[in-house]
């Protein structure tokens, strides 16, 4: 059964992650669109360094040819925000990026966007699911490759310059090339090295790149920018007098980042440093979006600011359609990923980079300088999570217990509402929140709390682990 979690579908490969597979999903959307009337349309399709990357995407222009749409094939390993920029700006229906995104080097999967470069919402995916339930495998119509290009039904594109151009246009391009500023970059084995290294030398910066080289192990680690997986980045850093490390995730669409200290900056706060930087100095004026994972400190700087911030489920579809809903400029989660009004509508690692050196130009302030500035005005909230391996009948007795049962641990504090909406949000009369969930793209359960304190953040989380027997 192929469904579709927060991130696309995902699964380990040669066990549900395999040609067969691959082909059914494909078929299921070449249904979709003909019921949807886009027959003959053309769609994008790129993949990432990944083992099996390449010739995945290959078997996905073979299948879309086979029902007679014209694949749009990204001809090398590129980004997952340069295939839905290209989605959107060729106003195509649909994209499909092989990708699993930051999940271990056994993963891949494949990631579906719709009109405008969004990430396919749950409605789609679950028409797509609908759709391959009704595939004969044995029937699935294909054309090879090879013959498919020379045919004209799949078209090798590179739009990278296009891609390039869209986020130097949006940056102030001639405020970073006066701050000579140095940055490390660490793509993590993954496809961001390129176009992070074009727009930065475009902007005259000095840049050194580690862990550029092809490697579909990602160095035996996992290709998500952490404290932990970036440890080298930070010392490089620190030992060449960065005023900045950069990190993205196995497809480009979440960021990491190493202040000029040395330090780990965590998604919340980059996040909270972007939108500041937002309002306070560009003087845009908006919402933001987070989901229900990411820190309640956006809240703070929004109603400084007379703006909201508005919380969603976590998946990035999410975000992105309350963007579109409220015209917030910025949404973002506390993995990583975010994006900014005026862009693609959705998360993209490398755009967030160039604003954050942008950031730095243009206040003239380090990183660790500007976040004192923020905490100054808005206090600090301390942020704990921790995720834990779930076997499947783990799993089902946890949901029962979480989602049928609703027990709730003592806390010792004052609870002003519980949601279930994604997962078990429990809220705290001191702005204090804790929340369990399970992952939509592994076999994870995760758990997360915020506290006005780490002691009191730390707590939150250890009653959830005592009372689950985790």
């Amino acid at each position: 059964m192929i469904q579709f979690g927060t991130g696309g579908w995902r699964a380990v490969i040669a066990d549900e992650f395999t040609k067969a597979n691959i082909r059914l999903l494909t078929a299921g959307l070449c249904s979709l669109m003909h019921e949807e009337g886009l027959d003959g349309s053309q769609v994008c399709v790129g993949y990432d360094r990944r083992f099996l990357s390449k010739e995945s995407a290959h078997w996905v222009a073979e299948v879309l040819a086979g029902y007679g749409y014209h694949a749009m094939m990204v001809n090398r390993s590129s980004p997952t925000p340069l295939i839905m920029f290209t989605v959107k700006m060729l106003g195509l229906p649909y994209g499909m990026a092989v990708t699993a995104s930051h999940n271990p080097a056994i993963y891949n999967g494949i990631k579906v966007f719709t009109a405008g470069g969004r990430d396919a919402d749950q409605g789609v995916t679950a028409k797509i699911e609908a759709h391959i339930r009704t595939v004969d495998p044995e029937k699935i119509a294909s054309v090879d490759y090879d013959e498919a290009v020379r045919l004209g039904m799949v078209e090798e594109i590179y739009p990278f310059n296009e891609y390039i151009d869209s986020i130097l246009q949006f940056v102030d391009v001639d405020r970073i090339k006066r701050a000579r500023l140095r940055i490390a970059i660490d793509p993590m084995y993954g496809v961001s090295q390129s176009c992070l290294r074009t727009i930065l030398l475009t902007c005259r910066c000095d840049v050194d790149v580690i862990h550029e080289q092809h490697d579909t192990l990602f160095g035996g680690k996992m290709p998500a920018p952490s404290e932990d997986t970036l440890r080298i980045l930070s010392g490089y850093v620190v030992d060449n007098c960065c005023h900045l490390g950069i990190a993205t995730d196995g497809d480009a669409d979440r960021l990491g980042v190493i202040d000029e200290n040395g330090h780990y900056v965590p998604a919340n706060t980059l996040l909270v440093l972007l939108y500041y930087y937002l309002l306070q100095y560009r003087g845009w004026k908006g919402p933001c979006v987070r989901n229900n994972s990411t820190t309640c400190l956006l809240d703070r700087v929004a109603a400084d600011f007379g703006e909201s911030c508005h919380e969603v489920p976590v998946g990035f579809k999410h975000i992105s359609a309350k963007m579109a809903e409220t015209g917030a400029i910025i949404g973002g989660e506390s993995s990583g990923g975010l994006a900014v009004r005026g862009h693609i509508a959705g998360k993209d690692g490398i755009y967030a980079a160039a604003l954050l050196v942008e950031m730095l130009a243009v206040t003239g302030k380090s990183v660790s300088q500007l976040y004192g500035e923020i905490t100054d005005k808005y206090g600090m909230l301390f942020y704990e999570d921790g995720a834990y391996a779930m076997t499947p009948a783990r799993k089902a007795d946890l949901r029962r217990r979480l989602f049928e049962e609703k027990r709730l641990p003592d806390f010792g504090r004052e609870i002003t509402r519980v949601s279930y909406d994604d997962g078990c949000k429990v809220y705290f009369a001191d702005d204090s929140w804790v929340i369990c969930r399970f992952s939509g793209t592994e076999p994870l359960l995760r758990i997360a709390a915020e506290g006005n304190t780490r002691a009191q953040a730390a707590s939150h989380l250890q009653t959830w682990k005592n009372a689950l027997e985790i």
